[in-house]
């Protein structure tokens, strides 16, 4: 892992990894050894609903260092990449430890992000229907303009769905709404940029061993909370591990199945963050994750 005295404490520092890598701990090391503000960049982990279930940082961590963007969305809320480059600006005053495993934020934060204009509601539901059709993904991406559907994932649901949406209410693809991307909010010159690596077979028994400690911690009575006003269509509904634990709350399997799901589908989303993070940050400086760096996510 990488030592302190290789960070440089006068630049912003902008840590991605997969889930249960050991990120978190490091983001807290750095900001307790040199200081700095620990922004969230896991779109998983601003919902106010999840603490356990997303491993966000403890009250302990969050008491040992400042913390920011961490559970500060309501469920029912829509919130974007945009959303959280606004939120993020108003923060830059100060050093920056930005640690996440959402790779469209730390992305975006570094090559900018073109605007496009809200979706309305009407075309949302629109767009919601018509996925849900049979056969929906494949017309939805045959209507698609040929320079989104080469540059989108076309496997992805949600993807297609919100370029669909673009289209259908601006008359625009979005691939030439992103061809008008802004200056980035952190050039890469203004912070140093780590990409923590670790193991698959390694991460793998991390994520089973955390995902038990969230058990033991909370998680299923997190879900049961939520349980009356579960909808999966949400976002907050997107939590790894969610759709399990409520399946097994309406008595659909039994907690051994759901958890070995809940694991099973956790180590699928840290793969596609590593095919992500390969392909998109290829200039990242890589780190190693270790047994030091593996108290938290």
């Amino acid at each position: 892992m990488i030592r302190l005295d290789q960070i440089d404490p006068k630049r912003h520092l902008l840590i991605a990894g997969p889930t249960a890598s050991g990120k978190s701990a490091l983001a807290l090391r750095v900001a307790r050894a040199q200081g700095g503000l620990i922004v969230n960049a896991d779109a998983l982990q601003i919902w106010s609903c999840w603490r356990v279930l997303t491993a966000r940082p403890s009250p302990e961590d969050e008491a040992a260092a400042p913390h920011a963007l961490y559970g500060h969305v309501a469920p029912g809320v829509t919130y974007s990449v945009g959303d959280w480059l606004r939120d993020l600006a108003g923060l830059l005053e100060r050093r920056l430890i930005v640690v996440g495993g959402t790779g469209l934020y730390l992305t975006a934060l570094t090559q900018g992000l073109a605007y496009v204009p809200p979706t309305p509601s009407e075309i949302r539901a629109e767009g919601d229907a018509r996925l849900a059709a049979e056969g929906g993904l494949a017309r939805m991406v045959a209507d698609l303009d040929p320079a989104t559907r080469d540059r989108i994932d076309i496997q992805n649901p949600a993807r297609v769905q919100r370029a669909w949406e673009v289209l259908a209410a601006t008359g625009r693809g979005l691939a030439d709404w992103q061809a008008d991307t802004p200056p980035p909010l952190v050039a890469p010159d203004q912070a140093q940029r780590l990409v923590v690596t670790a193991d698959r077979d390694w991460l793998a028994r991390r994520i089973a061993l955390r995902f038990g400690q969230m058990m033991q911690h909370g998680a299923l009575e997190e879900v049961r909370a939520m349980l009356p006003h579960w909808n999966p269509g949400q976002q907050w509904a997107r939590a790894i591990g969610a759709p399990e634990l409520v399946a097994h709350l309406r008595g659909q399997m039994d907690l051994p199945t759901a958890t070995e799901r809940a694991i099973i589908a956790t180590r699928q989303y840290a793969k596609s963050q590593r095919i992500w993070f390969r392909g998109r940050m290829k200039d990242w400086s890589p780190v190693s994750a270790d047994a030091e760096n593996t108290r938290n996510d």
